[in-house]
């Protein structure tokens, strides 16, 4: 036992050390907080990300904390995930490649008290990555304008989380999480000729926290079938982060710099979201789930740099629509042949962009996916999962650069017996 949870503190820690590691290449990571992170574990991941109605006993689901309560009582289970990707950027004629790997998450659950759940982990919640260089052309015939584009960060989350079943069909649940995290974005303008270089340099460093709330509603019906309804609200403030704006514009003849710094104060801010979800599972064969989110962006500001001056403006974000939806299919999860217990799983997604690019609405999201997840046999354990999924995501619009990502996303999930008393005749 000891040794269990020593190596599980140790896999916490590793996690902690890889989580500053970027996940993207994206240009569009330049854009309000970056990259917003899939918050999904293993097991939907291969569902594209649905878990808003899903209850289990021997997975984590940190989308809804109202699942904690449904966490078997004998069990620890602690869930590791890691991705790598491969994404084409593709603008007119030009069409470029770039390879990424990422942590995604470590969590852990377990049965604090009758029907009351808790859990526990890291996750990534935006990602800022990029670098890409644009040229324009003077007139006069006085050069070219070399612009370079470049980011790095993101934001993160730590978490401690509880469900409770009040009643029989009706449970509830929350997430209180620690974010920190460091997002920097820079612009440099050179040129050969005797204009001046201009140098512009943003940044801000993220210490809060956020919280979640879940609801779930679990009807059992006829035949073995099942519906869980399912939603969730997460609470929307302000970050106590002072963003801050530096121009240095150096003279290409004296080589001086002239540097002023701007600084908002607590102008950055998390929105409200808003989630609803629906499963419907059938002798514990199949599933199928349905989640819609949404996400206020749009009642934000957000700064920006205009006309000599950094302030907070409006219009700049827009709210994020978000619909998934998925299946898991397992023939036979009590049968003695292999292929009868993996669990075969399909998904797909569409959302909205929660920014605007020069006024105009940024790319818009498509995705599927599919999976398995295969159980794993030893003398004393047959409830662990080694989670395997694929996806496709194509962003994409219309004057922008087109993405193309192919993801593989593994997950380990470690169930064991712990808490079991074992007796000896």
């Amino acid at each position: 036992m000891k040794r269990r949870i020593f190596c599980c503190i140790w896999a916490a820690l590793c996690c902690v050390a890889a989580v500053a590691q970027s996940g993207t290449n994206s240009p569009y990571s330049q854009y309000g907080l970056g990259v917003i992170s899939d918050q999904s574990q293993g097991f939907s991941r291969g569902m594209n990300g649905v878990g808003l109605a899903l209850r289990k006993g021997n997975i984590v689901n940190t989308l809804n904390p109202a699942s904690y309560s449904a966490i078997d009582s004998l069990t620890m289970i602690f869930d590791v995930g890691l991705s790598g990707q491969i994404t084409n950027f593709k603008e007119g004629a030009s069409s470029v490649n770039a390879k990424n790997a990422n942590f995604e998450y470590a969590v852990g659950s377990f049965r604090l008290m009758r029907n009351v759940g808790m859990s526990f982990g890291i996750l990534p919640l935006t990602n800022i990555g990029y670098t890409y260089t644009s040229y324009t052309k003077l007139e006069e015939n006085r050069g070219t304008i070399a612009e370079t584009y470049s980011g790095d960060g993101g934001l993160h989350q730590v978490f401690l989380g509880a469900g409770w079943r009040i009643f029989k069909p009706l449970s509830i649940g929350f997430n209180a999480q620690y974010v920190w995290g460091d997002c920097e974005r820079y612009i440099l303008s050179s040129t050969g000729t005797d204009i001046n270089s201009l140098e512009k340099n943003y940044s801000f460093s993220v210490q809060s926290y956020h919280i979640d709330l879940g609801l779930q509603w679990h009807q059992i019906l006829k035949n073995r079938d099942e519906i869980v309804v399912g939603a969730t609200v997460g609470l929307g403030h302000k970050l106590g982060a002072d963003p801050q704006c530096m121009i240095i514009n150096t003279n290409s003849l004296s080589s001086t710099p002239d540097t002023t710094m701007f600084t908002i104060t607590n102008g950055v801010s998390l929105p409200m979201t808003y989630g609803l979800g629906v499963s419907w599972s059938h002798k514990n064969s199949l599933l199928v789930d349905f989640d819609a989110t949404l996400q206020q962006w749009g009642k934000l500001d957000y700064p920006s740099y205009e006309s000599g001056a950094y302030v907070l403006k409006s219009g700049l974000l827009k709210d994020r629509y978000k619909f998934n939806v998925g299946a898991d299919y397992v023939p036979n999860a009590m049968s003695r042949k292999l292929l009868h217990r993996v669990h075969y799983r399909l998904g797909a997604g569409y959302a909205t962009p929660y920014y605007k690019i020069n006024g105009l609405d940024g790319p818009k999201e498509i995705s599927v996916s599919a999976g398995f997840g295969i159980p794993l046999q030893n003398a004393y354990n047959n409830r662990s999962v080694l989670n395997i999924s694929a996806q496709w995501v194509n962003t994409s619009a219309t004057g922008f650069i087109k993405e193309n990502t192919f993801r593989i996303n593994v997950g380990l999930t470690f169930n064991e017996r712990w808490f079991a008393k074992w007796k000896v005749d």
